[in-house]
This record gives structure tokens, C-alpha cells and sequence, in this order.
């Protein structure tokens, strides 16, 4: 893992977008269903805004420079090969419409998209 990243990933937590500290406040701490989310983390070459790994769940928040982004399209692709789901949101919806938006998550996690842990032995 390459430094620049580590220090570029632990500057994003410090400098959140007003959506990403919304979100946040919802799905931190084991408050979303149970699960574990962590924000700013490091996947390959990428920095993702918050990821469950116990369910493979990526979520993104984007803002208009993302608007039809080639580069977005193959980072998805990537994280997809990988096995993971990833879920994107306008910052403006996570701002204005945050029901809606935990409600899409909890959807995605209850569905058969998302992995579930494996079952104790």
C-alpha cells in the first residue's frame, strides 16, 4: 500500500464532504442493521468513501464532477471483479432525501446482491 494513499485516505477523513459527515453519523458505529462501515479505506488502487466488507458494499457519494465519469465507470468495474457491490448517491440526495437513500442501502443488504456472512459452524 503506498504511502501517498494511506496519507491522501487519512486527509479525506479529516476533510469530510458535508454528505459524507451525514452518512456517516447514520451508518457508523454498528448503527446501520448491525453492520461495521468504514470510511475513507483503501481497495487496490482506490479510495472508496465507505465500505462494509462483511457484506462487500461499497458506497459512494458524488458530487457533479462525477456527472458521466469514464473514470468512475472503471473503477466500478475494477471493484466489481473483485467480488464487491457498489452503491453511488448525489451528495445532494444524501443531503435532501437521507431516508430514501439508508432505505436503498438497507434494500441492497437485504437482497441477494449483497453477500451475507457465512453462517457459523
Amino acid at each position: 500500500m503506498s504511502s501517498h494513499l494511506t496519507q491522501y485516505s487519512k486527509q479525506l477523513r479529516t476533510d469530510q464532504t458535508e454528505a459524507e459527515r451525514a452518512l456517516w453519523h447514520h451508518i457508523r458505529g454498528h448503527r446501520f442493521l448491525g453492520l461495521k462501515f468504514r470510511r475513507q479505506k483503501i481497495i487496490g488502487p482506490y479510495i472508496v468513501d465507505f465500505i462494509c466488507h462483511e457484506r462487500m458494499l461499497i458506497i459512494e457519494l458524488d458530487g457533479g464532477q462525477h456527472l458521466d465519469s469514464s473514470t468512475d465507470r472503471e473503477r466500478d468495474a475494477w471493484l466489481k471483479s473483485r467480488g464487491f457491490t457498489v452503491l453511488r448517491f448525489w451528495n445532494h440526495d444524501v443531503l435532501l432525501k437521507m431516508d430514501s437513500v439508508l432505505e436503498a442501502i438497507r434494500l441492497m443488504l437485504e437482497s441477494d446482491s449483497v453477500p451475507s456472512p457465512q453462517p457459523s459452524p
